[in-house]
């Protein structure tokens, strides 16, 4: 049983399931607050330019019972179709997409590290063809001048 605490708290602790942990709480409260952008500050004056639409309220009544809102028709469980909302989300997808996106791209603008020079290939000897270093004058495998 000791042997399996042990493992267990070596993969708890492990650095990559640390780091995920953060990035999941952290994604958490970064879709909180594009939520919160899209719902409150963009679609009101999306909204205002096409006419006054509420696009949180946009919905298709599938019975014949009478409802003026989402919200009474959902209170009188009546189904619908809520492509407003399904709007709202598709526009909070975007959003966040496009900040992961240029994250993503600034961390691995950073990342990126200079390209090493490449390496010089060997000096050949003209005669035998062995490797031989660059301030050899004489070729130690065959002696020839170079």
């Amino acid at each position: 049983m000791k042997g399996w605490l042990k493992d267990f708290k070596e993969f708890a602790m492990r650095g990559n399931v640390v780091d995920m942990a953060v990035g999941v709480i952290i994604g958490a409260a970064f879709g909180k607050i594009v939520t919160s952008l899209v719902n409150d500050v963009l679609m009101p004056p999306i909204g205002l330019l096409a006419g006054g639409m509420d696009f949180s309220n946009l919905f298709i009544n599938l019975s014949g019972i009478h409802a003026a809102t989402l919200a009474e028709a959902q209170a009188q469980n009546i189904p619908v179709i809520a492509y407003g909302s399904f709007i709202n989300t598709v526009i909070n997808f975007l959003i966040q997409a496009w900040a992961i996106f240029v994250v993503v791209k600034f961390a691995n603008r950073l990342r990126t590290e200079k390209p090493a020079e490449p390496e010089q290939p060997p000096r050949l000897c003209p005669y035998c063809f062995s490797e031989i270093n660059e301030k050899a004058t004489r070729c130690p495998h065959c002696t020839s001048e170079l």
